[in-house]
């Protein structure tokens, strides 16, 4: 099989949640543990952070790991889901899995793992935590797929675990409260292994607190400490931070969610470097200031055209959106345009009662099974008196915008990550 043969493989024959959902959702860690125990343990052969929450896990690992290569550090870099391609997962130094890898890997383990029927995420962690071991990474930053403790990168003992926040999200698998919420994701503290959380209320945080005592785990909240004292945004898209710590710095990631993100990110700082991590405040300058460019990472916040101005993010949930739908709101522009679609498993009617009513709306839906059809969210929209016109594509959908729009408009594309995915590849193709 070439590599495009073999990625199809790979979504076709393992239950692929982006796909699928709730079908692709394997309770359990014995098929992990038999993948990891046949390829010999490979994430035993270096460090690692582990990094959990529901919203901002993909961002602060993103930056971690540049952080940690602006030190001079080899790092490895697995997040979840992929925008364009399916080899963002598993990075080197920013650099993707080469197709020959990914080829090899199901070729040679294939007669192995098939009869073990694992989901397509419990293959991709396996892949990813031999090909770190082959390349001899010093450092890899894990991120969880989904919840924490029976999530397959749950097998590792990191340096540090770090969980963001906690919102509802995933219900149906993580449960329908903070408090088991927040439960199923600190089952990622292992005993002796520094825990950092980033946000934490007062229905998460004795839930966090009791688990750090169950397993010995040492628990610091970031937002106890605040590493960041005020930020502004800058003409260039980004956020300038004035920090107790690093005076002035500047992070290339220009959401107003990631001023929280960003405390947890140097408050981790703080922790690694207490763990023998030689990280100095140039790299933690650099790495914030680069993120992107070193990592790859897309989708938050980004910039893709000017006159007129387009954004597009991936935020796809109420706490995702508790955060865009103020920071669209308040763009200085003629007529605000939004792109928008979400799938099934998400809390489609709070998220749409938080989009702003000054806007026209070009509602779609992503090329996933799961995406809501963009009659429903039409509907739902005019429900809400959100005014505009349902396209059976993203592409066609940002066309229009596009088309419609003047210099001074902004436009914005989102309410999914598989919505910015399909913008992200019509844009490439």
């Amino acid at each position: 099989m070439n590599y495009q043969q073999t990625v199809e493989y790979l979504y076709n024959s393992t239950p692929v949640f982006e796909k699928i959902g709730a079908g692709a959702y394997k309770e359990g860690l014995s098929t992990t543990l038999a993948l990891d125990e046949h390829l010999g343990h490979p994430h035993q052969a270096y460090a690692t952070i582990h990094v959990a929450g529901t919203n901002g896990k993909g961002s602060v690992s993103h930056t971690l790991a540049a952080i940690l290569q602006a030190s001079g550090l080899k790092v490895g870099l697995f997040t979840s889901p992929h925008l364009v391609d399916f080899r963002e997962r598993i990075r080197v130094n920013g650099r993707c899995v080469s197709q020959r890898f990914v080829i090899d890997f199901v070729k040679k383990y294939r007669p192995f793992f098939e009869p073990l029927h694992p989901s397509f995420f419990e293959l991709t962690t396996a892949m990813a935590f031999l090909y770190f071991a082959e390349k001899k990474v010093d450092v890899a930053v894990i991120e969880v797929g989904l919840g924490g403790r029976l999530d397959c990168t749950n097998i590792i003992i990191p340096k540090l675990s770090v969980i963001t926040n906690i919102s509802l999200d995933h219900t149906q698998f993580l449960g329908t409260t903070l408090p088991q919420i927040a439960a199923e994701k600190a089952g990622i503290l292992k005993s002796g292994v520094p825990a950092l959380i980033g946000e934490a209320t007062v229905q998460t945080r004795p839930v966090f607190e009791e688990t750090a005592l169950r397993t010995g785990s040492p628990i610091l909240f970031a937002q106890d400490q605040p590493a960041v004292e005020s930020f502004e945004h800058d003409a260039n898209g980004g956020i300038i931070y004035h920090t107790q710590t690093y005076g002035q710095l500047y992070g290339q990631l220009g959401g107003d969610y990631q001023a929280r993100n960003t405390n947890t990110i140097l408050k981790a700082v703080d922790v690694l470097r207490k763990a023998g991590f030689t990280i100095g405040d140039q790299h933690v300058a650099n790495g914030m200031a680069h993120v992107c460019s070193m990592t790859g990472l897309l989708g938050r916040w980004q910039k893709l055209n000017d006159k007129p101005t387009v954004i597009c993010d991936t935020g796809h949930n109420v706490g995702g959106w508790q955060y865009l739908s103020q920071q669209i709101s308040r763009q200085s522009c003629r007529t605000l345009r939004i792109v928008f679609g979400m799938v099934d498993d998400k809390d489609i009617h709070t998220v749409m009662q938080m989009l702003p009513q000054r806007a026209q709306y070009y509602y779609t839906k992503a090329s996933s099974k799961r995406a809501i059809s963009e009659q429903e969210v039409m509907r739902i929209g005019q429900a809400l008196q959100l005014t505009g016109t349902a396209y059976p594509t993203v592409s066609a959908a940002y066309r229009t915008a596009l088309q419609e729009a003047a210099e001074d408009d902004f436009i914005f594309v989102g309410g999914s990550s598989y919505v910015v995915a399909d913008l992200l590849a019509f844009l490439q193709s």
